[in-house]
């Protein structure tokens, strides 16, 4: 049986010193793994060996949960990924462990309330917006793309849509809703 400490932090000016002694504290012979990444559970590599590498019997440790998912649907994933390969999840700071009936009630509470903070700060972040909206302090982000350039390079030019979105540095879904509505 094997534990895995993983520690992460969002940005290359901090460090997980804090995160590396309180996980070896708790677990000194734990395979220990930092990460410096702001990204989706799929995009950081040292979780995703980890969770390739876990088996039955082990147990993946870290600090706090925010530094393993950054919503509930990725903590839910890693969660049933660690139940399928019969691993459990510790989180040190609320003393979470998924082997019990109780750690994994807990967490599901505490994702809940996560994930209804953040929609509640996104509805309050839509309300600033319409209010601004309505007293035409929002105008909402300027256009950044020329659609006569854009026009230019598919009437004039001949280009593809690909090679358009390439010459102007744009993405070619804006090429194609942009050729969409001159056409409409």
């Amino acid at each position: 049986m094997t534990t895995f400490l993983y520690a992460r932090v969002s940005t290359t000016d901090q460090d997980t010193a804090i995160q590396d002694a309180a996980l070896k504290k708790a677990y000194p012979d734990g395979m220990l793994r930092k990460e410096k990444a702001s990204a989706t559970t799929m995009e950081r590599p040292v979780l995703q060996l980890f969770l390739d590498m876990i088996h039955e019997g082990d147990t993946l440790v870290v600090w706090k949960l925010d530094r393993l998912a950054r919503n509930m649907a990725d903590l839910l994933a890693i969660v049933q990924l660690l139940r399928d390969k019969g691993a459990s999840l510790k989180i040190l700071d609320q003393n979470i462990d998924t082997s019990t009936a109780t750690g994994r009630a807990f967490l599901q509470m505490l994702g809940v309330f996560a994930e209804f903070e953040t929609n509640l700060r996104k509805e309050r972040q839509m309300a600033g917006i319409e209010k601004a909206k309505a007293e035409g302090r929002y105008k909402g982000r300027p256009t950044t793309i020329d659609p006569e350039a854009v026009r230019h390079c598919l009437e004039v030019e001949k280009l593809s849509y690909r090679a358009t979105a390439k010459k102007l540095g744009i993405a070619l879904s804006s090429v194609q809703r942009l050729a969409k509505q001159e056409t409409t």
